[in-house]
């Protein structure tokens, strides 16, 4: 944790940011969850409770900075935006498997894009996102399976009122 921390420090520094309190929690923060996507309101709350004075723009803000620079990874799944701290800053291109039931995140060594650019000759792809979902090993050793997901899903739906 310590060797990513003074990466992300080096990173910030480079790209003439300061290392702020605030940053620094919201550093730990991710570090700590860096396993996961955080949803960006977990994210928020954590910080505005650590400094009450912290306005909802500011975290966002360094949020979005953080991405820029590649310190962080974001994520938007129906609608909910997640963010991650960064898997690999070494090869900042890469992909992930997301356990949809604990939401582990496992990084995948292959970009899938010279498969997909074949069937395309003649256009021009400009970017791309490739996330694979499921059940990671652990999950489905304990007996998660698709169907119970789906019918917690239906449980937490109803009972949050559709959202």
């Amino acid at each position: 944790m310590a060797e990513s921390l003074t990466t992300a420090v080096e990173i910030l520094r480079k790209n003439k940011l300061k290392l702020t309190k605030q940053r620094h929690a919201l550093l730990s923060f991710l570090l700590t969850n860096q396993g996961h996507y955080t949803d960006i309101v977990a994210v928020d709350a954590y910080m505005r409770t650590e400094f009450p004075g912290m306005s909802h723009n500011t975290v966002y803000r360094n949020l979005k900075e953080f991405e820029e620079v590649g310190i962080v990874e974001q994520n938007t799944e129906q609608e909910r935006t997640r963010v991650k701290y960064q898997c690999d800053f070494h090869h900042q291109h890469h992909h992930h498997f997301i356990c949809q039931n604990c939401g582990k995140v496992t990084e995948l060594q292959m970009c899938p894009m010279d498969f997909f650019t074949a069937q395309l000759p003649g256009y021009e792809v400009t970017g791309h996102s490739f996330e694979l979902y499921g059940l990671c090993a652990d999950c489905k050793a304990a007996g998660v399976t698709e169907a119970s997901l789906v019918k917690i899903k239906q449980i937490l739906t109803t009972f949050l009122g559709g959202s």
